[in-house]
């Protein structure tokens, strides 16, 4: 019998995707339905689901980020009898959101769900199971990969990347948006100028950025996302949901045996963790 866990913070919506899937594929069982990105993380790991219905605007994480911190959780390949689970993202109607979808070729419902959109869904993520359960016998054989997460993954870094670029680009009528070369950074009272060049990485922490150099940290108040477009990506790498990295800093890459990587960075003693969407960057590993 096919799972699924729902994610929607909107009750009503949520009781009624619920409605319209049972009419639509009556042996499919809902494992659970939550209202935020946090617990939509939380009940995939216990829970397990073979499909998973996202709303995109969720308190706390967002659709993509609680998928983003699901795919860097999932349990390692050794258990291919639990491969990612399939993803449909649920919103309402924005002409970027569809665009990434469909250049990504992740499926998407738009709200309020419509039974014959929907239908079409369902004949998809049936699909989708069925290759999946051809695949097993190969992934067992070969328990070092997973081919859905690594697929799910691809789909990802393609939507973060939409989602991250469309904003500034709709708020610049230029169309770029001018890389950084100084950092106003409060100190007290008085406000400390940081060249850019100084600085060998970025962490998220709460509503404000840290701002590491070789021997100083500063605070921003702005968010990590808001800032990523100011940051040149040839010189700054972004390695984990929260950290971003100066690329010529970083002095070993480190992978353990569950293959999770680990840098480590000249002139100081911090370990930055390197999430499973970003690990494609050492492919050298």
């Amino acid at each position: 019998m096919p799972t699924a866990l729902i994610a929607e913070d909107e009750p009503l919506l949520a009781q009624a995707l619920q409605a319209e899937l049972a009419r639509a594929w009556p042996e499919l069982q809902v494992l659970r339905t939550v209202g935020d990105g946090a617990s939509a993380v939380k009940a995939a790991l216990e829970l397990v689901p073979q499909l998973l219905f996202f709303d995109i605007r969720m308190p706390g994480l967002s659709g993509l980020d609680a998928a983003l911190e699901l795919a860097d959780r999932w349990p390692p390949a050794h258990a291919p009898q639990q491969p990612f689970p399939a993803l449909v993202f649920v919103t309402a109607y924005d002409q970027y959101a569809v665009q990434a979808f469909e250049a990504q070729a992740v499926d998407y419902l738009l709200k309020p769900v419509q039974p014959a959109r929907l239908q079409k869904t369902v004949s998809k993520l049936q699909l989708a199971l069925a290759e999946s359960a051809r695949a097993a016998p190969e992934t067992i054989a070969n328990p070092a990969t997973d081919p859905a997460l690594e697929a799910a993954l691809s789909q990802l870094r393609g939507l973060l990347q939409a989602h991250t670029g469309m904003p500034a680009q709709a708020a610049d009528a230029g169309g770029t948006t001018p890389l950084l070369q100084v950092l106003q950074v409060s100190a007290g009272s008085q406000i400390r100028m940081v060249p850019i060049e100084e600085v060998l990485y970025f962490e998220a922490a709460d509503k404000y950025v840290r701002v590491l150099t070789r021997d100083r940290e500063h605070l921003l108040r702005t968010a990590l996302k808001d800032l990523l477009p100011q940051l040149d990506p040839q010189v700054f790498w972004q390695v984990h949901r929260g950290t971003v990295v100066r690329a010529t800093a970083i002095d070993t890459v480190s992978r353990d045996d569950a293959g999770r990587l680990t840098l480590s960075l000249h002139n100081r003693n911090d370990k930055l963790a390197v999430s499973r969407l970003y690990a494609q960057r050492f492919k050298a590993m």
